[in-house]
């Protein structure tokens, strides 16, 4: 954002509390860069909202002095705009930890952002793929590539997602070295700096040495493991594609995304007997209660075999 746009909405000592805050979510407390783009994003929209509410750009002492009313009357004001509650909630957060931020300070007070309750949000299930949905998609002979190394690419990535419950930032985050021998686990860096040990399944090893054999590039011990077509890194937005791409050439649901394939995992992984624990554990979750929507899932899908097949249903 230019300097003089930020002159806008904020005086030049908040914005530079702001932008040093924003620094420490990134560095120390190692929060995801999505997360601080967002929080950069809710306390911009924050500010273009008292620049209104004050007739002028915010102060520190402005910041200080606010009510619970002011944050309810900006919550209110993106409620209008068409914000949901997961995205007022979110806001609120990034608002909390900013006002935090100055308060350790002495230039702020948090009491009236904790005085206001975040909006009440309704829990979505996952909607996970089926057994069978899932192993399809992540067959080789499934992907709709022209060349054969790309198509066995696919499948690496997509395997890795359902056999390991791996998000694709994570899959896509693997080097050579992570499957040299004959690797058993992974060790997986997570969300928030949180690592894990998972499970290397003999189908996600398979599925990666067939990619490896393919690959017209060179592949070095430390460098990315999965390439773009012209040898760069593999984005997200390229397996995104080709599910899309799956989608419709299997007439699988809008639901059937990457992320679905993890969904898939534990949702499988829950109706097979696996415990919630384990479950957390594996797919780096740092509270159960994240954990538990699953359990939603099993519940749901029971109910409709019930629907479907029981004679009083």
């Amino acid at each position: 954002m230019p300097v003089n746009e930020l002159l806008i909405i904020g005086h030049p000592e908040l914005m530079a509390e702001r932008q040093r805050w924003l620094a420490g979510l990134g560095e120390e407390r190692r929060l995801s860069d999505k997360t601080v783009e967002a929080y950069e994003r809710d306390t911009r929209q924050f500010l273009y909202f008292l620049t209104g509410h004050l007739s002028g750009p915010a102060r520190l002492s402005d910041i200080s002095a606010l009510r619970p009313g002011d944050l309810r009357g900006f919550l209110a004001s993106r409620r209008r705009d068409g914000a949901g509650a997961r995205t007022l909630g979110r806001g609120l957060a990034g608002l909390r930890s900013f006002l935090r931020h100055l308060e350790k300070k002495g230039l702020a007070n948090a009491a009236g952002a904790a005085a206001v309750r975040s909006p009440k949000q309704l829990k979505s299930l996952p909607k996970p793929l089926t057994a069978v949905d899932a192993l399809m998609v992540v067959t080789s002979e499934a992907q709709l590539a022209e060349e054969p190394w790309i198509a066995t690419r696919n499948a690496a990535v997509l395997t890795l997602l359902y056999g390991c419950g791996l998000r694709i930032s994570e899959a896509l985050a693997m080097t050579p070295s992570d499957f040299t021998g004959a690797p058993t686990a992974l060790r997986i860096d997570g969300k928030g700096g949180k690592t894990r040990i998972v499970p290397l399944i003999t189908a996600a090893v398979d599925a990666v040495r067939a990619y490896e054999k393919l690959c017209p590039y060179h592949l070095a011990p430390d460098a990315p493991l999965f390439r773009g077509a012209k040898g760069g890194k593999l984005q997200p937005a390229i397996i995104q594609r080709e599910m899309q791409k799956l989608r419709g050439a299997l007439g699988l649901p809008d639901t059937a995304t990457p992320h679905a394939l993890r969904h898939s995992f534990a949702t499988h992984l829950l109706a097979g007997g696996g415990d919630l624990r384990t479950i957390q554990e594996l797919l780096g979750h740092a509270s159960l209660s994240t954990t538990q929507v699953y359990t939603g899932v099993d519940s749901a899908r029971l109910l409709e075999i019930y629907d479907r097949a029981h004679p009083r249903a």
